[in-house]
């Protein structure tokens, strides 16, 4: 779009939720709008405020923004990355976009970056600036980046995460009553649009808890829902969301997913997702978002509250490691590498609070949490892996460990992994993924809300637990924390036995090649018979296999059709 003055020019994608009050804001300011658009209202705020503006803006985006007046060109990404920003620098000029393949004809034969592969093993993704194309960089969440008509490129953090807080914690009811009033305002923004508006709902708590606040805004009025079972009792939630569905009252759909949809979908996902699949779940929420089309155009999801409200299991576990984790590096990491090696499948929760311990440091225990392969597995797999890569984040975080730990988990497993595979899930089947619980305000108001008030004894997300208990029933909130969970452990040694061993040990394989064959070898063998539950770390390694192929071998047609 062209500004009326004709000298500014944006293209845009995203939604800027609040725009019509900006653009009330707008109007009484003088200024003369075109359209009744937010990418109108985007484009005269920043024609006027500049970077500055952004401040004013509630939304998820990616844009660039071309100033004539200048010759110079401010390109930016919503502050909690849930869109893309892809761009590659040449001597000659800048390309970018909200796709790494769009990308590929102006950078010629793409290579690969050994470095970002090393990270992909240690995240299950690739933190930016690096992706694992080389001479492909992503913009970070919050950041902009100005360029100049000779070509300078300048970055500047325009929002941050709070590293530190310097307000009140609030704590108590009023902890309560404030967040409970920020999520029904974002989940309230978030169902503005021109289009249906439906929601995933998994029977887990915040996918549940979205869908009853969006009944209410509705006040009666019609909500669709949508979930993906798996046929096998230990994850599947289908039951839950049932329940959820008739005691909140939803139009209710359901799909299943099983190791068949692996075969067919997993090379076309990565070369929707410009990488790897790091989740399993990632083809069933692009199953559910494909049957999701019919009937809606946008879906709102629970993404987000475990990380600033402390969901998962690690983070009651992490204080009653303190005094193991205290032990001195020379006596705790041999012990705990060989320890737990010990350890039988059936002790794979142990097995990995071992693996964190066995960590060289703080920030690397963080990364091990939820890395498919630790510093001494990655240094088995490749010479030259194995080096202490650690981003700062948790050096940068201050408060206590639970608020560094929410902190670290915000740069890394939201950002690069979870709200990847929201996005390009559900546009590969042309929905849109809209997450109230990553709302900015929402989330400065989680960092300062007292760590006691999310953990309590084993029981996280307790704060969340208590405003759903006022929309949901008492067995939704506080059943066991299962997550969206796929059954590989035994789709690894049944259906996709074979197609898993062929890829990764096959004559043609990248994987087998590029790592130790050996140590994969071993890997498959530890799977297969049951002596370890290795799922992650051959899903994570076969994620690398199917996006080599996607992008390095296939042809146009089969990646696409």
């Amino acid at each position: 779009m062209t500004s009326a003055n004709g000298a500014f020019h944006i293209t845009f994608n995203g939604e800027i939720f609040n725009y019509q009050a900006l653009r009330a804001e707008l109007i009484r300011q003088g200024v003369t709008l075109r359209t009744h658009g937010d990418t109108e209202v985007l484009l005269e705020i920043l024609r006027i405020e500049g970077l500055q503006g952004l401040a004013k803006l509630n939304g998820q985006f990616a844009f660039a923004c071309y100033d004539e007046t200048k010759e110079s060109l401010l390109v930016a990404r919503d502050r909690l990355g849930i869109l893309p920003f892809y761009y590659h620098v040449s001597p000659d000029f800048v390309a970018f976009a909200s796709e790494i393949k769009a990308l590929l004809p102006v950078i010629g034969q793409p290579e690969i970056d050994d470095d970002a592969v090393e990270e992909y093993l240690t995240y299950r993704s690739v933190p930016p600036p690096r992706t694992l194309f080389r001479g492909v960089r992503k913009l970070a969440p919050g950041t902009a980046m100005h360029i100049g008509k000779d070509g300078s490129l300048r970055e500047e953090v325009y929002w941050s995460l709070p590293a530190r807080n310097r307000e009140t914690m609030l704590t108590g009811d009023a902890a309560i009553r404030a967040v409970e009033e920020k999520l029904q305002e974002a989940v309230a923004l978030r169902l503005v649009a021109d289009v249906p508006v439906g929601a995933y709902l998994s029977g887990g708590l915040d996918s549940s808890l979205t869908v009853a606040l969006m009944k209410k805004l509705r006040e009666g009025g019609e909500v669709q829902t949508f979930a993906a079972g798996f046929s096998d009792p230990r994850f599947d939630e289908l039951p839950f969301a049932r329940q959820v569905s008739e005691a909140v009252g939803t139009v209710h759909h359901e799909v299943m997913v099983d190791s068949n949809d692996f075969m067919e979908l997993w090379e076309k996902l990565s070369w929707h997702r410009d990488g790897p699949m790091s989740e399993p779940a990632d083809i069933a929420i692009h199953k559910i978002a494909r049957q999701a089309r019919a009937e809606v155009k946008v879906l709102l999801s629970g993404e987000g509250s475990d990380e600033i409200f402390g969901g998962y299991p690690k983070y009651s576990y992490e204080p009653k490691l303190a005094p193991l984790a205290a032990l001195p590096g020379f006596l705790r990491v041999p012990v705990f590498r060989i320890g737990e090696r010990l350890l039988p499948e059936s002790k794979n929760r142990m097995r990995q609070a071992g693996r964190a311990l066995a960590a060289r440091s703080s920030a690397e225990r963080m990364q091990t949490w939820f890395g498919p392969f630790t510093w001494y597995e990655r240094k088995s797999l490749r010479t030259g892996y194995g080096k202490c890569n650690e981003p700062g984040q948790w050096d940068r975080a201050e408060g206590d460990h639970l608020r560094r730990m929410l902190y670290v988990d915000c740069h890394t497993w939201l950002a690069d992994n979870l709200l990847e595979r929201g996005d390009r899930m559900s546009m590969a089947a042309g929905v849109e993924n809209r997450p109230p619980f990553l709302d900015h305000e929402l989330v400065e108001l989680a960092f300062r809300v007292d760590s006691g008030m999310k953990i309590k004894g084993s029981s996280g997300k307790w704060l969340i637990k208590e405003i759903a208990r006022k929309h949901l029933p008492e067995n939704i909130v506080d059943r066991k924390k299962v997550g969206f969970k796929v059954p590989l452990d035994n789709w690894f040694r049944g259906g996709l036995k074979d197609y898993v061993h062929d890829l990764l040990l096959g004559p043609d394989s990248f994987t087998s090649g590029y790592f130790n064959r050996r140590v994969v070898k071993n890997l498959l063998a530890d799977h297969t018979k049951g002596r370890r539950n290795e799922e992650l770390r051959l899903w994570t390694l076969m994620g690398l296999e199917i996006w080599y192929r996607a992008f390095f071998r296939s042809t146009r047609e089969s990646r696409t059709e």
